[in-house]
Order: structure tokens, then sequence, then C-alpha cells
């Protein structure tokens, strides 16, 4: 199996969502759906945020319309994760906020010497299902986090700087206090 290609092939551009998949085969768009890489979208306590106990809320929000990859979510959660829960040990809530719907297409072309003689060029060049993508406005939000002091605002902070470089967009990191 081939790497994935480049984020830029599909991450700036202007997009239609391909997402109908429908129970009855003739009705769906989207034939075969590529299996969610992101294995939970809530780590952390819940029952700590909603009893109040974790009042300081930092969101990573991208700052221009962008598709970020199932891929990249993943990547992310795993890191964010397992340093939150090393330096906070469970006294924390982090949620992923985009689901990735929108299916990816890819029309494989071959490569190498030789290979445009064995090829139909651009003759329906629909392409197949390759990755899933989730579709953010500017201002979409990413990442919730909800901490319990401010040590752990300037941690939390300092590890959503680090992760910037893994997704193909400007982020922002908002700041909350909630009462």
């Amino acid at each position: 199996m081939a790497g994935l290609r480049k984020a830029s092939a599909y991450s700036k551009k202007t997009v239609v969502p391909y997402t109908r998949v429908s129970k009855k085969r003739q009705k769906s768009f989207v034939k075969t759906v590529p299996q969610q890489k992101i294995v939970k979208f809530s780590m952390g306590k819940n029952s700590l945020y909603a009893n109040g106990k974790l009042p300081h809320t930092l969101t990573l929000v991208s700052a221009e319309a962008v598709q970020i990859r199932h891929n990249a979510l993943e990547a992310t959660r795993q890191f964010v994760n397992k340093k939150l829960d090393k330096e906070l040990s469970g006294q924390y809530l982090f949620k992923i906020i985009p689901f990735p719907h929108h299916i990816q297409r890819e029309n494989k072309m071959l490569t190498g010497a030789g290979a445009d003689r064995m090829q139909t060029g651009m003759q329906l060049s629909y392409g197949k299902a390759v990755g899933k993508a989730a579709i953010l406005k500017p201002n979409g939000k990413i990442f919730f986090i909800a901490v319990p002091n401010i040590q752990a605002v300037a941690f939390t902070r300092k590890v959503l700087k680090q992760i910037k470089s893994k997704f193909p967009c400007k982020t922002k990191i908002l700041y909350n206090k909630e009462e």
C-alpha cells in the first residue's frame, strides 16, 4: 500500500461534502466508507467538569476554513491525551469536537518510467474513497480541554502549541474561566 497524499492536496480546497451513505445500496453515493481512525472523542473525567471542579477551559480553534483529516486528529489526540494524563493524572476533560464525515477520494495514478503508456488519464477520474476529513469553517472548534487550575492551563497551552504543526491551518487557543 502506498503512503498518504500530502494534506495540501485536500486541506485548503473548497469542497462539496461527500457523505451520502444509505442503508439501500442504490441510494448510496458512497460505495465504501473508510474506517474511522479516531478511537475516542471524549477523554478524562466528564463528572468533574459537570460538578464544576474544572473551571478553566481552553478551546483550540481553526483560524481559517479547512479540512482536517481523521489521521491528523487521531495523532494529536494521542499526543495531547498522553501528556495531560501524565501531568494531570485524570484531573481533566479533553474532547474532540468535529466528527470526520467527509469522505476523501483519490484518483490513483501510476508513476515511473513508461507509466504514461499504461494509463487512461482523466477518463472516469472520480476516484476511490481513501480517508475521512472534518470540514471546518473559520473559528470552528477542534479541541476542548477543561483543567482545574492556572498551572494546568499554562501546561495545556504549551502542549497545544506543540501540536500546531500537525494541522493544515492556523489555530488559536481561547481561554475561559467558568464561574
